[in-house]
């Protein structure tokens, strides 16, 4: 996925760049707000943060000419001096969300990751990991030709594993995403719905795996061919990678 990044300043722009790569992400840069209503509308864009502060027109203004020209775009704006007042002001513009300054990186890449899933959610795109896919309208997947139920919370656990498929999602983070980031929430829910995808989801008929990182969190892989199961049937090919 590629994302576009529009802020004056040098110095944030390499620090967004830099967070969004670590995070698997390409990224496009640049300075103004024209340039990001021109950069915006190519269709390799799934996301544009936008800072606040561009100096000739606005990130607030920039929203309001993306919403105006029927660009749906999710939009992440960052800056606020005044946080309410801003915050309001650009959701009132057509942002998405908005991110106060300074702020944690950690929590933009969380914010990223709750944007571009709500835009799949909204687009009606399925997920295809291994010989899993999973209908981002419904709670249920398809393994091996194989429906199978999974209740709302199984599914956004699962959606997540799938967006960082290959990467290791930590509990803090899935709390964030699947249940909120709820403080009455027990950390150890998220290994009891493991367990509940681990059952549901067969790895030698699926195609992957869940593994548990001790000490650092689960990571979605694809699992390796067992030689003892009958190969696919001419004609059909593995899916190795996320299919989106």
């Amino acid at each position: 996925m590629r994302i576009l990044i529009v802020n004056s300043d040098p110095e944030q722009s390499d620090v967004l760049d830099r967070v969004l790569r670590i995070e698997g992400y390409a990224t496009d840069r640049v300075a103004t707000g024209i340039d990001a209503l021109i950069t915006s509308a190519r269709p390799q864009i799934a996301l544009a943060i936008i800072s606040v502060d561009l100096g000739q027109m606005s990130g607030f203004e920039v929203c309001r000419r993306l919403r105006q020209a029927g660009n749906t775009i999710p939009v992440l704006l960052l800056g606020g001096s005044t946080p309410v007042i801003d915050r309001v002001f650009g959701l009132d513009s057509g942002a998405d969300d908005f991110l106060c300054e300074p702020f944690d990186v950690a929590e933009l890449a969380a914010r990223v990751r709750a944007l571009l899933r709500r835009s799949a959610m909204g687009r009606g795109r399925r997920y295809q990991v291994g010989g899993v896919v999973l209908d981002t309208w419904g709670h249920a997947v398809t393994v091996a030709g194989r429906r199978v139920s999974l209740s709302p919370k199984e599914a956004s656990l699962f959606r997540l594993l799938c967006l960082r498929v290959g990467s290791t999602v930590d509990r803090a983070s899935i709390l964030a995403e699947v249940w909120d980031g709820t403080a009455d929430i027990d950390p150890n829910i998220v290994d009891q719905y493991i367990s509940y995808l681990r059952r549901k989801i067969d790895p030698d008929d699926a195609g992957v795996r869940i593994l548990t990182m001790r000490g650092r969190g689960y990571t979605l892989q694809v699992a390796p061919s067992n030689p003892q199961r009958s190969p696919p049937e001419t004609g059909q090919k593995a899916v190795s990678d996320v299919t989106l």
